[in-house]
């Protein structure tokens, strides 16, 4: 997890580690250029290759090279026909996208993980449920849902290969798991989202929660939708957002969208679909969905300068989202070049959409038709942050929003099991923390580096917090969440300073999150 808060964790207090810094400066400190690479491994197979300035190259690894630092994959319960049949698309199912994965992840990217909970292509029109699961009753499907999050998720970090982000559900504006989990049953589908989310944190810790929807540009759909899930109690980090804007309205229908989700609910925004056009040609010969008119309507041209412009504008508004809150994007498939299909016959058949089979998306690729890297693809170079997975992070001040007072190492002890406290600021090293890629707050009090840490593992309220030689164990990882609390990733549990108290050494315990000023905190 590269980190579960930005820099300025409240909109009332304000303190970032480097004053100077603009916003848009302070986000490419921990920025995501993401890469969507369903469709990889059956380019591969059919023999397509990628090349940078004329070298053979792995297709990821150039775009790790040119910055990219997460890759975003799909998965798919069980994309196969009766007979065994692939349905296409990249046909991804948990053995695929385990293997990329794997990729990623040995290029130092993050990894965010799409479920779709379908066998096959879900968006605003159809949501279809598994095969396996086409008789449930509700009760049924909601226990489906988190056992299938959480053998998934179980299955994926056993390979070495857990995801960093899990989406639940792919553009879920009108619910998914139909008829059940329709939006025209809220009820229904929080409790099949929940099913989910608590499938996740079952299966691996650390992990962010983003929920999605399509139609980036369009305020009212995102209010009408994130304001039931607020309703009802849904426990998220991301807004996931699509945008193609020839779809989903201008970039300032965006930017204002960004700016207003991610102010009035206090979450971090992230675009994991956007993509442009470089050219009309079509490389395979069989039709292509951006055309002449969505260049028209979108206002770049059709060309590699238009491609390389619109990722240039659409990264830039994210980045500049107030408050740290602009998590990046993802472009959605920038590797699909080549023969192969968005679906088989026995795909076409199973979602009963016979539009025929083809690459319609091979003039978006960020590579062209003879897999040669585009001049776009250096745009993640520009934006891209500190590398995912490394020990380094945000380091600062944790000051307590009641007593105005530090989270502090009392004399700077380097001695293991010292219970941390709160005093007045002051700067010394056992009050600088570093949040770093593992999820762990670091002091380097006295030299020594040492975990904040739940004394003996413990999960009740009035748990001592203490420093201790850092293990990586479950009870020194914790989430600096957007509401301003710091919870344990072991226990949920909130930081707290005992009894409210503002006085110097006042200790700090682990509490039941209540919303109290004394569990909430800033860090820079």
């Amino acid at each position: 997890m590269r980190r579960a808060m930005a820099v300025i964790l409240t909109a009332t207090l304000c303190f970032v580690a480097f004053a100077t810094a603009s916003p848009a400066q302070a986000q490419q400190d921990d920025f995501y250029m993401g890469v969507d690479v369903g469709t990889l491994v059956e380019v591969e197979a059919s023999g397509e290759r990628f090349y940078d300035d004329g070298a053979q190259g792995d297709a990821l690894q150039i775009m790790a090279d040119s910055g990219a630092n997460l890759v975003r994959l799909r998965l798919w319960n069980d994309p196969y026909s009766s007979s065994g049949e692939p349905y296409g698309g990249g046909t991804n199912d948990l053995a695929k996208t385990i293997e990329l994965a794997q990729r990623a992840k040995a290029l130092g990217m993050d990894v965010l993980l799409d479920f779709h909970y379908s066998d096959f292509w879900v968006d605003p029109g159809k949501q279809n449920k598994p095969k396996a699961w086409e008789n449930h009753s509700y009760g049924r499907l909601v226990d489906s849902v988190r056992d299938y999050t959480s053998d998934v998720v179980t299955q994926m970090d056993a390979a070495g290969a857990g995801p960093d982000i899990v989406q639940i559900g792919n553009e879920t504006v009108n619910g998914m798991l139909w008829p059940e989990g329709s939006t025209d049953d809220w009820s229904q589908l929080a409790g099949l989202l929940e099913a989910g989310i608590e499938g996740v944190h079952q299966g691996g810790s650390g992990i962010e929660i983003a929920l999605h929807l399509d139609r980036g540009g369009d305020n009212g759909a995102y209010r009408n939708w994130f304001d039931n899930a607020r309703d009802q109690g849904l426990q998220y980090d991301i807004i996931a957002l699509s945008y193609y804007p020839y779809w989903h309205g201008t970039l300032n229908d965006l930017r204002n969208n960004l700016n207003d989700v991610a102010s009035r609910y206090g979450k971090d925004v992230l675009v994991v679909e956007t993509a442009y056009g470089y050219t009309l040609n079509d490389c395979d010969g069989r039709g292509n969905i951006f055309s002449d008119s969505h260049a028209q309507e979108s206002g770049y041209p059709a060309t590699v300068q238009g491609q390389t412009d619109f990722l240039r504008d659409v990264s830039r508004a994210v980045a500049d989202v107030p408050n740290d809150r602009g998590r990046g994007i993802v472009w959605w498939e920038p590797a699909w070049i080549g023969d192969t299909t968005w679906a088989t016959q026995a795909g076409m058949d199973y979602i009963d959409d016979q539009a025929g089979e083809s690459n319609s998306w091979d003039n978006q690729a960020l590579f062209d038709c003879d897999g040669n890297k585009l001049p776009s693809l250096d745009v993640f170079g520009e934006f891209a942050g500190d590398g995912p997975g490394e020990p380094g992070g945000d380091t600062g001040e944790l000051r307590s929003a009641s007593a105005d007072k530090c989270l502090d190492v009392p004399d700077q002890s380097t001695e293991p099991g010292t219970r941390v406290q709160i005093y007045d600021c002051w700067g010394g090293a056992g009050q600088q923390w570093t949040y770093t890629s593992a999820g762990e707050l670091t002091v380097y009090s006295g030299g020594s580096q040492l975990c904040l840490d739940a004394e003996g593992g413990g999960t009740s309220d009035g748990t001592a917090v203490i420093i201790w030689n850092c293990n990586g164990q479950a009870n020194q990882q914790w989430r600096l969440n957007g509401d301003g609390t710091v919870t344990g990733v072991d226990s949920g549990l909130c930081l707290d300073v005992y009894q409210a108290s503002t006085a110097n050494g006042a200790e700090v315990v682990l509490w039941s999150c209540h919303g109290g000023s004394n569990q909430q905190w800033t860090f820079g």
